[in-house]
This record gives C-alpha cells, sequence and structure tokens, in this order.
C-alpha cells in the first residue's frame, strides 16, 4: 500500500479543472505524480441543494455583485475537514494577512491546507468565524478568484517539502529565508554584451563571495524593499566638550 502524503491540500473552487494547473509540471508535477504531496480540488457546488445549484446570493444591505453563501461553504468545508483535521483552513482574500516566507515554510512543514477560493464579491463573514479561516493576501491586488492566489500559494509551499529540490540549500539561500531579497546571480558566458562577471565571483575565494553575497543583498533590499530591514538605531549623540551648567565653575 502507498502511504499517504505527508503534505495534502484540498482547493474548494468553482473551478476544479483549474487544478493542478501549473502545479502539474516541472518540480511540483514532478512530487505531486511521485506522491511527494496531494491535491483534491473539491466543487463548492456539489453542495449546494437547490436545483440551481446556486451558491451566491445578493448582498444584504445592496450594492453590486453576488456574495458567497455560508450555508453552501460550510458544507463544503466539513466535507472535507471535519473537526479532527489537522490542517489548517486557509481563504484566499486581498483583506487577509500579507503571505511570507515564515507562513510558507510553516505551512509546508505541516500536514497541507484547506483552501478556499472566493468569487464575485466575496465570501459571507459569518463562515470566516464559523470555520475558523485564516485569510490570506497574495499581493496588493484584486484577482478575478481566488484560484491563482492558492496555486501560488502551493506552489510556494510545495518546493520546500523534502524531496522536491534536488537541493536542500535551494530553498534557504534565496529572497527573504533570511529576512532579504536574494543577491544577484551571473552564470556563462563569462562576457556578455561587454559586461562580466564581478571578479569575486570568480576568484575562488568563498569568504569574499560570501561577505559580497550579503553586501548586495542588503543593497538589493534597501534600494527595492526597506520595509523588510529593521529600523536603523539612531546615532549616540555627540558630546559637545562644554561642561554642565551646574558643573562650571562661578
Amino acid at each position: 500500500m502507498i502511504p499517504a502524503p505527508a503534505f495534502r491540500a484540498s482547493v474548494l473552487t468553482l473551478y476544479p479543472e483549474m487544478f493542478p494547473g501549473a502545479l502539474g509540471h516541472a518540480l511540483a508535477g514532478r512530487a505531486l505524480a511521485n506522491g511527494l504531496w496531494g491535491l483534491e480540488a473539491v466543487q463548492i457546488r456539489d453542495h449546494a441543494h437547490d436545483k440551481h445549484r446556486s451558491v451566491d446570493d445578493t448582498p444584504a444591505g445592496g450594492g453590486p455583485g453576488m456574495v458567497m453563501r455560508a450555508d453552501v461553504l460550510a458544507r463544503a468545508i466539513d466535507a472535507v475537514s471535519p473537526e479532527d483535521d489537522p490542517r489548517p483552513r486557509l481563504l484566499m482574500t486581498p483583506r487577509g494577512r500579507p503571505l511570507t516566507q515564515g507562513r510558507v515554510r510553516e505551512l509546508a512543514a505541516g500536514p497541507g491546507a484547506v483552501i478556499l477560493c472566493g468569487r464575485f464579491e466575496g465570501v459571507d463573514e459569518r463562515i470566516v468565524g464559523a470555520r475558523n479561516l485564516e485569510e490570506v493576501c497574495v499581493g496588493d491586488v484584486v484577482l478575478s478568484g481566488g484560484e491563482a492566489a492558492a496555486l501560488l500559494l502551493l506552489d510556494a509551499c510545495v518546493r520546500l517539502i523534502p524531496g522536491v529540490m534536488g537541493k536542500l540549500e535551494s530553498g534557504t539561500d534565496e529572497s527573504f529565508s533570511d529576512g532579504l531579497l536574494e543577491y544577484p546571480q551571473y552564470t556563462r558566458p563569462q562576457v556578455f554584451e561587454d559586461q562580466g562577471i564581478p571578479d569575486v565571483l570568480v576568484s575562488g575565494d568563498h569568504a569574499k563571495i560570501a561577505r559580497w553575497r550579503h553586501e548586495q543583498a542588503l543593497a538589493v533590499t534597501r534600494a527595492r524593499r526597506p520595509d523588510l530591514l529593521p529600523p536603523e538605531e539612531p546615532a549616540p549623540a555627540r558630546p559637545s566638550g562644554k561642561k554642565p551648567a551646574a558643573a562650571r565653575k562661578t
């Protein structure tokens, strides 16, 4: 009997045909085929009880668009995630907490995730508390639905599962791994359109290379994402050389 994968993702969506999508190719696709992780895409409409398989209704208080119903979503969530399911339940939404590499590492080290993909104007707020959903945002943009965001999140997680990437260092020596953006990378040819590879990288001095890479990572982060850097400590006040007034002779 083939053992169940340690990381299992259940994606609740109106478009299950969007999965695995890009995750069915390259590293993630090979890992999926080899059983290193598992994926099921669940059609939310299968949990609607009316003849039209309705999943949404008009927003309370009026306004444009439609809102996904809490009762239908609750049945869909309960069907794939009973009370004893240890997997976190995520809702992909632009109003969620920004996804970080730290959170990705936590998820990748766990049993997987149940991911709800919203559509229309969003979901009934009551389902968030009723099913303990963790609201997750992948960027300050609005997408047509949560599916693209779910694919992004899963791709970030799956690549960190042991055995997916060829080298363990590949998951640690990259952007956000130590709070900084990644340093510039170079490879052959030695000269490209009159631009050479920095001398330090071909020097063979690994200590100098490590220092250079750290300095470059700091510079790139400072220029592009200064919000990732800790606030600088204020410089100590320089002594004036004058004695305090109380100590002066009169």
